[in-house]
Order: C-alpha cells, then structure tokens, then sequence
C-alpha cells in the first residue's frame, strides 16, 4: 500500500472549502510564541527603563510592539498560501537575500560592536542575515526533499556548497554568532534528509580543523577570541566579555526564586549587563523574575520546540518535515546558546532569543518560521 508521500497527484485542498486548513490550526504553537513575545516586551521594557522611569524614553517598548505585531502579520501571512506553491518564489527570495547579504558589506551597511551586518534607515535597522535564515531553511529543504531521504556523498557535497554561499558572507561581516546558527540549521536539516553517520563525522573534524586554523590565522580580532573564551573562567578575565557575563550572572543569581519583581531589578535598573536589552535579556528575566518565571520562559520555548517537532512527524511529505526540522533547530540552538552564555556555560556569540530580545529582523524571521510550521500542520491531512 502506499503513503502519502509516495502519490505523486497533490491535493491542496481536498475539500474545496478555501478556510479549511484554518480549521486546523496549532493553538498551542500561536499562542506560545505570542507570549514569548510579549513578554519580551515587559523585558524590553524594564530594560531600557533606566533608574529615573518618570523620563523613561518609550522609544524603545514602541517599537518592539510594532515588531511585534508585524511579527504576528507575517506569521499569518507565511501560514496563508500553501507551502508547496510558496516553493516556486523560493529561489528568488534566497538569491534576493544573498544579495543583501552582499550589499551589506559596502559603505551602505551599517557597523556594531565590530559587526558590519545592518542598514540603518533613520531610527530602525534591518539585518539581512536574520531574514535569510528562514529562506536559507526553505532552500535547502527544497533541494534535499528530491533525494527521498537518502543522500549519497555528492548530493551532500551539493547541499553543502548551498550553505556555504550565507555562511561565508556572514563571517566577512565578522558574525560568527549567526553564521554558527546557519551552521547548526545544515547540520540538523542534512542529518534529518538521510545524510550517512560517517558523512556527518567527517565533516564534524574538517570543521573542527578549519576553526584551529581561522583560530589560529589571526583573521578574529582580540575582542572576538575574548568573547569566544571568556566564558571558560570570566573570574580571571580583565576583558569586557568577561565583565558582560560576570555582570548577567551577578543579576541572574540576586534574583532568587522568585525574583526582585518586575522593574525592580538593581542590577536591570543599573544598567550593569551590556545589552542587556538584546543578546543578555535572560539576565532581566532571571533577576526580575527569578528561577520561577525563568522556568516559565523554557517551558514556554518547550511547547514551541515541542510542536515544531509534533508537526515534523506529522508532515504528509518530507519538505514539511525538513522545514519543520529547520526552524526546531533554529530555535533550539539560539535559545540553548543565548540562554548559556548569559548563564556563563556558553561563549558570547550576540545571538539573540528567539521572540525575546530586542530586535525586528528577530522577530519577524522567528514569526514567518512559526508561520511556515503553522502552514504544514494546518495541511497535514492533504495527499500527496
């Protein structure tokens, strides 16, 4: 007998009732993500307070509210059209974002903390590279889905060289935060499309080799290697990393069980923890909130990661499995390394957590990846 991944006639709408796939929808996966988010407001906000809130600038909480509710569109809106026609604009989107990516190398793209990866347009920025993770999953779930779960050496190879293209863009921005998660989302996706173990481990040493050698070469500047080390005994370190992630764990540990309470953070309130609106948001929960609410924002991220995977298996084909598997390993790996390197088990990347931190580009990319997971799930009673 066969599955339903093996008809080859698709119906997209067995019914014929265009508002039957909303009948479907994953509740559980929509309303986790928005709390995510708006409790990434309440963080932003507390955050960017100040000690003096009655000249509190809401600049900052505006705007993540607007990012918010983009956020909330686009999800809507990649959960819309059906995924296999989505396919057909794919290739357009990703090249388009290859060439941002590119753009945002020349005088045009904007430079942070020795990251070259932003266009500044007036009060808000934009960075590609969050954008181009999502379209980067698609890609690659498009290219692998035609190998019916069995690579051979030079398919990978092939797969390989597509995730190479961002990957090396990114590390001439100088980010090697986001280029280890693009890393991270090839890795998984080709484990997942029937990439052999022995392909995998091999590929595991070149790249283990090739960071002694970028290690070693001196192309990471000072800054960056402290970053990347800091975490090993921050105690001993004299550098600014090492400050930055003394100062998340002095904040994380005075919060407690249950915290100082909301706004009431010294440390938040103070301003100790750089950015600690961004990439060190978790300090804020963890003061404020303490092991309680701490506990809450990882159940939370569970339900999320749970239902990616729910959806995943329950795919009717194996282009809704691998984008599923795509934005699980997104989440999972920016969520697992902003959260450890707050905690000082991680190095300090700048990644951001998924629908927390600061940032549009976030936010929007997190909401379109639900989306497209949201879309699957809503169809996985179609044939194919």
């Amino acid at each position: 007998m066969k599955t339903r991944r093996n008809r080859k006639n698709l119906n997209l709408n067995p019914t014929g009732d265009p508002w039957s796939p909303w009948l479907h929808v994953d509740i559980a996966l929509v309303l986790s993500s928005i709390a995510l988010a708006i409790i990434g407001a309440f963080m932003v906000y507390s955050a960017t307070r100040g000690n003096d809130p009655d000249s509190y600038d809401r600049a900052y909480l505006n705007r993540q509210l607007l990012f918010l509710v983009a956020g909330v569109v686009a999800m809507a809106t990649a959960a819309y059209f059906p995924y296999r026609r989505i396919r057909d604009w794919v290739p357009a989107v990703f090249w388009g974002g290859m060439f941002l990516l590119l753009l945002v190398l020349t005088p045009l793209g904007v430079e942070r903390n020795g990251t070259k990866a932003w266009f500044e347009f007036g009060s808000f920025q934009l960075q590609p590279s969050e954008l181009c993770k999502i379209a980067y999953i698609f890609m690659l779930a498009n290219y692998l889905e035609r190998f019916n779960g069995r690579l051979d050496a030079r398919q990978l190879g092939n797969g390989l060289l597509l995730g190479i293209i961002p990957i090396g863009l990114i590390l001439l921005e100088t980010d090697v935060g986001t280029a280890l998660v693009f890393i991270a989302i090839t890795m998984g996706m080709l484990l997942v499309a029937g990439a052999q173990t022995r392909h995998i481990f091999v590929l595991t040493v070149v790249g283990v080799i090739l960071s002694a050698l970028v290690w070693s070469s001196g192309v990471l500047q000072d800054y960056q290697q402290d970053r990347l080390t800091s975490f090993i005994d921050p105690a001993s370190s004299q550098t600014e990393a090492a400050y930055q992630q003394t100062q998340a764990q002095i904040a994380i540990g005075s919060g407690g069980l249950t915290g100082q309470g909301f706004g009431q953070g010294q440390q938040t309130r103070g301003e100790f923890v750089p950015e600690q609106h961004t990439d060190f948001i978790f300090s804020v929960i963890g003061e404020e909130f303490g092991f309680v609410g701490s506990v809450i924002v990882l159940a939370l991220f569970a339900i999320v990661m749970w239902r990616c995977m729910r959806t995943a298996r329950k795919s009717p084909d194996l282009l809704g499995t691998l984008i599923c598997c795509g934005v699980l390993t997104l989440f999972a790996f920016q969520m697992f390394q902003s959260v450890g390197m707050t905690l000082g088990i991680m190095p300090i990347t700048g990644i951001p957590i998924p629908f927390v931190s600061y940032g549009g580009s976030s936010a929007v990319s997190c909401f379109v990846g639900v989306g497209l997971v949201l879309n699957i799930h809503m169809r996985r009673y179609q044939v194919v």
